[in-house]
């Protein structure tokens, strides 16, 4: 009674390969931490220095205002938050600036309105669209007139 059917080889060669412990996993579906979003910000921003100032401008091509700069630096970081400075002020957590961590946002006001915003970079320096006739650069907080106006510091990234 040998029916032939098992032969001992049967379901051997079916096993997937074994999955090498190496290969980078997919990302996970989360939101991106606060660190990469607020780095490719800064570096995007970084990357806009000498762009000429423009009232209303929110590319390279036609030059940034203080807001326009912020609004496209997240817009490449896949992140879309308000136009205006008053806006983003609105919109942000406001933290104490020893948090601050690269692509917070610094808001500077002139006597009673909210005047200006920079990205933050880290190690007290931010880059912004100063004014008109000049170019987007990277200033020092410790600067006089900076230091005086500085009213906010604020996040948009998930902590």
């Amino acid at each position: 009674g040998h029916d032939g059917g098992h032969d001992g080889r049967h379901g051997g060669e079916t096993q997937p390969p074994p999955v090498s412990r190496s290969t980078p996993q997919p990302p996970a579906a989360r939101a991106p931490t606060a660190n990469d979003a607020g780095r490719a910000i800064a570096e995007v921003a970084t990357q806009m220095v000498g762009v000429p100032y423009r009232y209303g401008g929110e590319s390279p091509r036609e030059g940034f205002d203080c807001s326009g700069l912020v609004f496209y630096a997240y817009a490449r970081a896949g992140l879309d938050v308000p136009r205006n400075s008053r806006q983003l002020f609105r919109a942000t957590r406001k933290i104490p600036l020893e948090r601050a961590a690269e692509g917070d946002l610094v808001f500077f006001q002139d006597q009673e309105k909210l005047s200006h915003v920079g990205i933050y970079l880290g190690d007290g320096l931010f880059v912004h669209a100063p004014s008109s006739g000049r170019t987007v650069s990277v200033s020092s907080l410790d600067g006089a007139y900076y230091r005086r106006h500085l009213v906010g510091v604020g996040r948009l990234l998930p902590d």
